[in-house]
């Protein structure tokens, strides 16, 4: 059989942002150790994790050396890398360049850099659960095999991703606090992304303008969907008083989709706003650079993406009306909470 690249997952913290996507690069931690090309080995990599982070769990030192070693050596040009970013619910798909840097003064604590020309920036919703758990595992970087032909096609690679030797896991078996916390958030990522995809396979967009209008009701407001014409980016209107007449009044647009939405959207809701009157627009994706920096600057704007849109949904579950229950069939379960 043909090989080709391998297909690696790597995981960055939620407050990298769109630095490594705007810049082109992935990035790990360990900033401790300095450059890790410094050491031959997994071995040498150990002792010296045990010898800059003595406090951490013995157990967890081999699955970082070996992680270490792979950023540092296995990961080849041409490779092909899926970081699923977390704070806008987006998969994006690379390929290595070959570069290496280790910056010590990385803004993020991420010294450990590899080059990355990004190709294609997909929303979750565009992938099965299976292929969504397999990028969730709780390992920084993993080799990518049971969904590894998936993210090929997306980029129109024919052909099987190469694999690792026999000897070689392609998950590394952590300690088992990591573990633990790694489950509890797959729950919640899995439980977001039932919650997405229920409303963009169930509702239209005027039925989604319907459903947040109820979640609004659920939080206190009195809240109406306008017309299905002419309402100039103003799907919803809610306000604190029954008849609607007392500031501060909400002007609500609603977006039914995962993509990004861009700053002359949200300028257009903006441009209804009047005395006494706020914007607020929610999306099931992310919003562009310039759409949050404009909410910074405009106090009578507010963004609220799929991510905190699924929090508002799970917030006031036990409010909602038992149509939107049998839409979104969820249980209350508890998960370990231990540090991250």
């Amino acid at each position: 059989m043909k090989q080709i690249s391998r297909v690696w997952g790597v995981h960055m913290g939620e407050h990298v942002g769109n630095r490594p996507l705007d810049e082109g690069y992935v990035a790990i931690g360990w900033s401790a150790l300095g450059d890790p090309r410094q050491y031959a080995d997994r071995e040498t990599i150990k002792a010296a994790l045990a010898e800059h982070y003595p406090d951490k769990k013995a157990g967890s030192r081999p699955v970082d050396a070996g992680i270490l070693y792979r950023f540092a050596y296995e990961m080849q040009a041409g490779d092909i890398v899926v970081y699923p970013s977390k704070h806008d619910r987006m998969v994006n798909i690379g390929r290595f360049t070959g570069t290496f840097d280790h910056i010590a003064d990385d803004p993020d604590d991420y010294p450990n850099h590899r080059g990355v020309e990004w190709i294609l920036h997909l929303p979750r919703n565009e992938f099965g659960q299976s292929v969504l758990n397999e990028i969730g595992a709780f390992i920084t970087v993993f080799l990518i095999q049971r969904s590894a032909d998936t993210f090929l096609g997306k980029l129109g690679v024919s052909g099987s991703a190469g694999v690792m030797p026999e000897d070689e896991p392609a998950v590394e078996v952590e300690d088992d606090d990591t573990a633990t916390v790694a489950v509890s958030k797959q729950a919640e990522l899995t439980t977001g992304d039932f919650i997405i995809r229920q409303i963009m396979t169930k509702l239209s967009g005027y039925e989604f303008e319907g459903f947040v209008a109820h979640l609004l009701e659920c939080m206190g407001y009195t809240a109406r969907v306008t017309q299905r014409s002419n309402d100039g980016g103003v799907d919803v209107i809610a306000h604190r008083d029954k008849l609607g007449f007392e500031p501060p009044i909400l002007k609500v647009q609603c977006k039914r989709k995962t993509d990004q939405t861009p700053r002359p959207e949200v300028d257009q809701l903006l441009g209804t706003l009047g005395e006494g009157e706020y914007g607020l627009f929610i999306g099931l994706g992310s919003f562009s650079r310039q759409s949050v920096e404009l909410e910074r600057n405009r106090p009578k704007l507010r963004l609220i993406d799929g991510e905190q849109f699924v929090e508002l949904v799970i917030e006031n579950y036990s409010k909602l009306s038992p149509r939107y229950r049998t839409m979104l069939p969820l249980k209350q379960i508890y998960v370990p909470d231990l540090p991250g």
